[in-house]
């Protein structure tokens, strides 16, 4: 089986990856993911469209220029995956690089405690490059989350928010 590009696990059923393609659907369904999370442009991939309504995965696109952040669609997306009845949650974009980097740096600086140079060393990882703009969001970025505490996944360190 084979995963998509730049596929990690993030925290317990909290996984991040490119854009998945047919050949690793099968991989993905071993995940049994509830949630699917796009956050690149819009894709054209029927194939994929079709395989996630077949099984039957919630599918939520919020699309997150690769140059402008805008805090307020981040938010949307840290909500999306503060609510544990989203998971297993799949968190993807075109390439699996810039923008799910960014959403996974926040994820742990925001929601997990991490120090900042844990979170770059990460991101580095997955982009070969430094994103100068996309470190300098994460270390600026106040969250303005919507907190059902009875909702948090495991992974989130309530001291964190």
């Amino acid at each position: 089986m084979l995963p998509p590009l730049n596929f990690g696990v993030v925290a317990t059923d909290l996984y991040r990856s490119g854009h998945p393609q047919p050949p690793s659907f099968p991989f993905l369904e071993t995940l049994n993911l509830k949630t699917i999370l796009y956050i690149g442009d819009h894709t054209k991939s029927h194939e994929y469209y079709h395989w996630i309504s077949n099984k039957n995965i919630q599918f939520v696109h919020i699309e997150l220029s690769n140059q402008l952040l805008q805090e307020d669609k981040v938010n949307s997306i840290l909500d999306i995956l503060l609510n544990k009845d989203n998971y297993p949650i799949l968190i993807h974009s075109n390439k699996g690089k810039h923008r799910v980097g960014v959403i996974v740096g926040l994820v742990r600086t925001v929601l997990q405690g991490w120090c900042l140079a844990g979170a770059y060393d990460e991101y580095s990882k997955f982009t070969k490059e430094k994103g100068e703009y996309d470190l300098e969001f994460i270390e600026l970025f106040q969250p303005a989350l919507h907190i059902d505490r009875e909702k948090l996944p495991d992974f989130v360190t309530i001291e964190a928010i």
